[in-house]
């Protein structure tokens, strides 16, 4: 079987097909992932909050990253793998070539960086270079001091047109991929129609082209519970039928309902 790459997502989206994302951390879960027909990998920082124990993902170095990143890797999964630039990484253009090309050398297919107009540079410059971006937009992690919190955004029109200006900028400067987090539905399907990338929602509605979701978050393993997300291992034997259960739901439409959302 032939792997999927951002063309298969490219295609994915002109043909108005959902596609899945699944964070993954290792080799075993990576395989379970692939086998279950999700599209693509996250190798996300999340794994500072899920695995190490901290309260935000600001933690995580580059190490971390490309370690885990090897681990999910080594599996050989048939899904795109995208893995996260942590926190102070990619402050400088040239600081991202440098961790970006880590991260791609321990196997990832693209790079994911958060932030907007003001990675526009490095976004060409690693493109122009070979690396595959994907961006993301509305709640960023990395920035929960800035936002006090892990607060929806872009529920003000002052709020909803920074963030659809910046992911217009961001497409032009090369980015293959958008994620979107926590923002309204109805400004997550405009963005989506209005963008020629793919663009992957969570907590953000049913109008983006893909989903995501946390692993441990799916699989009822989180102690906090957001609002975006669904227990797939309920009445499921096995995990593997819950992260099929997963793709599925995201497959036929069924996820997310309008519980998951914010207004």
């Amino acid at each position: 079987m032939a792997k999927f790459t951002i063309s298969t997502l490219d295609k994915m989206k002109a043909a108005g097909d959902k596609f899945v994302c699944i964070t993954a951390y290792d080799a075993t879960f990576s395989r379970l992932i692939s086998e279950v027909g999700a599209e693509a990998i996250l190798v996300g920082d999340s794994l500072g909050m899920v695995l190490q124990g901290h309260d935000s993902t600001i933690p995580v170095t580059i190490d971390d990253m490309a370690y885990h990143t090897d681990c999910v890797c080594r599996a050989d999964p048939q899904c795109l793998v995208i893995a996260d630039l942590p926190f102070m990484s990619y402050t400088s253009p040239q600081d991202t070539m440098v961790n970006a090309t880590k991260l791609m050398q321990a196997g990832a297919q693209m790079v994911k960086m958060e932030g907007g107009v003001w990675l526009s540079e490095s976004i060409s410059m690693l493109v122009e270079r070979g690396i595959p971006v994907c961006a993301h937009l509305g709640l960023t992690p990395q920035s929960v001091n800035t936002f006090g919190g892990f607060k929806v955004q872009g529920r003000t029109p002052k709020e909803a047109k920074s963030i659809l200006a910046d992911a217009v900028e961001i497409q032009d400067a090369g980015a293959s991929l958008l994620v979107l987090e926590c923002i309204p539905a109805h400004l997550a399907a405009d963005i989506s129609r209005k963008l020629d990338i793919p663009v992957i929602g969570i907590g953000a509605g049913a109008g983006t082209d893909g989903q995501v979701l946390v692993m441990h978050d799916l699989l009822g393993l989180s102690d906090h519970t957001p609002r975006f997300v669904q227990n797939f291992m309920e009445g499921q034997p096995t995990i593997k039928a819950g992260l099929q259960a997963f793709v599925n739901a995201v497959k036929d439409g069924s996820f997310p309902r309008e519980e998951h959302t914010y207004s």
